[in-house]
């Protein structure tokens, strides 16, 4: 093994403690198998990976908690950085600015900024790293009146191929900025990102659970809401299967259910307007049934990372992701077709996140990726217990995506697809050739080639 840095950490060979660590994913089912590994806690430990590459004739790869695994190109011959830099989350509460090394996990954002009252546009898991789920864009719980997640960004510190460390914002380098906010990778180590933050003092969030065998009329309920609603607000539905294990409440695995969960955002400790927009979301769909579980209340912004009720722990998955144009009633009765009560769906999960307003809109000053033309992100996935599920989990998936055919706007968000062969598309064919001009002048030999996503860059 060749040392590097000061520290006692090294490049990795398959059947070391260290590279076991260092290859970490969070979907058991994509596991990393590159031809080295090493967990880098400092810029020196960076750079010494990358000429140790270098001077293997190795690609680089670069990942943190390895919640993308399924959906990144194998890493044979490959060098695997993974990335925890040391350091803690840096609030500058004036400017409304954290700075965030990278291999940080939402949770300890949230945790940083709530003294000041300040939130980040984080996703709904406090265990998803956040350089990841931002330069991949980002949906977060606060979406519809803060915009894409990636549009937060306001500097980014990388290691690129040469070995130098750069602080890359809109005047330092406005090209690199633009590519590296969800041009789809392959610039170099991401060490540490700034992004804004905003006030939050108050949130209304949770989620409630209805038996299956109302979802009809809750999700058109839910839907037609979804029409009109305010940007406050950022909600999501799912059809819920879950199995019987010890961390799912009884009564939500007793059957399917239908979940509504979200957050209603108070930038003041006036909730008056907050309570109001809960009301009109929740008070049809709490009339058309009782809940068996509900969980929506008044509490501070930390609350949101656990509303939506992800596993903290890694899990095998297997499943699909799509962004939908407005469904309409058509579109509503094919998605609970292949995913509601006696459809013999084999998800776990399957929903239908909300888009629209900031979501929609193009941000003068983002990246690459910067808004989202959809109304609704579906995600689906299940467990591959044995390989018979895991069979039926792939057709399946093939089956829920001919049945919203319809409804397919053919556009990706990088953070949200869940398998390699799965179709992605994020970038249109003019951004895709500007963001490899941006590449090859930071990575002439390609040595970050392989972290490109797929259909991001003309090379192949």
């Amino acid at each position: 093994m060749t040392t590097l840095g000061e520290q006692d950490t090294s490049i990795a060979l398959p059947g070391d403690a260290a590279y076991d660590a260092a290859t970490q994913v969070f979907n058991l089912a994509a596991p990393a198998r590159p031809a080295a590994a090493v967990t880098a806690h400092t810029i020196d430990q960076v750079r010494d990976a990358i000429r140790h590459a270098e001077s293997e004739g190795l690609q680089v790869r670069v990942h943190a908690t390895g919640h993308a695994s399924a959906a990144t190109r194998p890493m044979d011959g490959a060098v695997l950085i993974r990335t925890e830099l040391g350091g803690a989350v840096e609030i500058d509460a004036r400017s409304r600015v954290a700075r965030v090394p990278a291999g940080t996990r939402w949770g300890a954002v949230a945790e940083a900024g709530a003294p000041y009252g300040l939130a980040a546009p984080h996703g709904s898991s406090p265990t998803v790293g956040v350089v990841g789920y931002l330069l991949r864009g980002g949906l977060s719980p606060y979406g519809r009146q803060v915009g894409l997640a990636v549009n937060s960004v306001r500097a980014i510190e990388l290691v690129t191929a040469d070995g130098e460390l750069r602080r890359v914002d809109a005047s330092s380098d406005p090209q690199l900025f633009w590519a590296l906010r969800g041009g789809g990778g392959g610039f170099g180590v991401v060490t540490a990102v700034e992004i804004e933050l905003f006030p939050a003092v108050k949130v209304i969030t949770g989620a409630a659970y209805w038996p299956a065998v109302h979802a009809e009329r809750l999700l058109s309920a839910w839907r037609r809401w979804t029409l009109d609603a305010p940007r406050e607000v950022t909600t999501s539905l799912r059809v819920m299967n879950l199995p019987p294990l010890p961390d799912v409440p009884p009564a939500l695995a007793a059957g399917p259910v239908l979940s509504v969960d979200g957050a209603v955002l108070s930038t003041t400790d006036d909730v008056t307007v907050a309570r109001r927009h809960a009301e009109d979301l929740l008070g049809p769909l709490r009339a058309v049934a009782e809940p068996v579980m509900d969980t929506w209340e008044l509490t501070t912004p930390a609350a949101v990372l656990h509303a939506h009720m992800d596993p903290s722990d890694p899990v095998p998955f297997h499943g699909d992701h799509m962004l939908l144009s407005e469904i309409g009633d058509d579109g509503a009765a094919e998605f609970l077709r292949v995913v509601g009560e006696g459809s013999g769906s084999p998800l776990i999960v399957a929903g239908l996140r909300q888009l629209g307003g900031a979501f929609s809109e193009p941000d003068p000053a983002g990246g690459a990726l910067d808004h989202l033309d959809a109304r609704y992100s579906y995600a689906g996935s299940g467990v591959p217990f044995d390989p018979d599920v895991a069979r039926a989990l792939v057709d399946h998936c093939a089956k829920v995506r001919a049945a919203l055919e319809p409804w397919d706007t053919g556009r990706t968000v990088p953070s949200f697809v869940e398998r390699l062969d799965q179709p992605q598309r994020h970038l249109s064919p003019e951004q895709v050739d500007a963001v490899d001009r941006v590449r090859a002048r930071v990575d002439p030999s390609g040595r970050f080639r392989g972290d490109i996503a797929p259909n991001a860059s003309a090379f192949r």
